[in-house]
């Protein structure tokens, strides 16, 4: 086996150097804020604090989806938090989700603001208030929300998984690029083979299923994330392929992908989004000019 010499770990683990990797300067294992900081207020009734990662996605999609149907009360102002300069670790933020995890959600539709984190629980709230995307009993509703949480306990092996050793640690080990890509071409494979009958995840209906598998799943077969498209072998996975260009085709779906976005093309970039408009009129480009 190729990598360093064996790791021996120590009667009781102690945290004196930062451990390497592209995420080393926000890793510690306390929780808590570093920094005082509000998070601010927009004008709709929803507050979105969040950055456009997979996790990230899932929301806005969610939220452009149910403006679409014509739901008025999810227009929302999408705040972004970065999270490479450790924006998660502020009061305000914390306060929020005390997890310094994004996305995180306010919603001040009621008398009193509520405050919901964790991308499926914010799913679940969403589609629960404005009923749509979950089917409200039955046998329906148990396969939709089997499949979110599936989705929410297989994607740590995928990010902090497979793609922390393949992409983002400071050296290349073998044994753990081995045991997380066999977990992810498994996950691969059993949604190939719901797919394979069924034109959604949860059916034959798009749910929020879909929209909490496809910025993981769909992006990785569709070669964003990572790298990694050649070394999983995702154009195997045919029903996966099928599934993520038919959710990719879907105008909210592309809307709800470019929020809070700050990398790759800027023309698919939305820093942040408090109006439609926003989708012509960059937000990056009003930032900017204000500067």
């Amino acid at each position: 086996m190729n990598g360093p010499s064996e790791y021996v770990p120590p009667e009781v683990w102690t945290w004196n150097k930062a451990n390497g990797g592209r995420f080393a300067n926000i890793n510690r294992p306390i929780a808590g804020p570093t920094h005082e900081k509000e998070l601010p207020v927009g004008r709709h009734p929803l507050q979105l604090y969040s950055q456009g990662t997979p996790n990230g996605v899932k929301v806005t999609v969610m939220l452009e989806e149910l403006l679409a149907l014509g739901h008025q009360g999810a227009e929302y102002d999408a705040w972004l938090i970065r999270i490479g300069e450790g924006a998660q670790f502020s009061s305000g933020f914390v306060a929020v989700n005390p997890n310094s995890k994004i996305p995180a959600l306010v919603d001040r539709s009621g008398p009193t603001p509520i405050r919901i984190f964790e991308s499926g629980a914010i799913l679940v709230h969403l589609a629960e208030g404005f009923g749509a995307f979950l089917p409200t009993a039955g046998a329906a509703r148990a396969e939709c929300l089997s499949w979110l949480f599936w989705q929410m306990g297989s994607a740590p092996y995928l990010g902090g998984g497979f793609g922390h050793f393949y992409a983002y640690a400071p050296t290349k080990m073998e044994y753990p690029i081995d045991r997380f890509t066999m977990e992810v071409k498994r996950q691969l494979d059993v949604l190939d083979r719901r797919l394979a009958g069924s034109p959604y995840v949860a059916g034959d209906e798009y749910t929020i299923a879909d929209m909490a598998i496809w910025p993981w799943y769909g992006g990785l077969v569709k070669g964003w994330l990572y790298g990694a498209a050649e070394f999983l072998e995702v154009k195997s996975y045919k029903h996966v392929q099928r599934w993520a260009d038919l959710i990719g085709e879907r105008p909210a779906v592309q809307r709800g992908r470019m929020v809070n976005r700050t990398s790759g093309d800027p023309a698919s970039q939305l820093w942040e989004r408090h109006d439609a408009s926003d989708f012509d009129t960059k937000t990056q480009d009003k930032l900017k000019a204000a500067e």
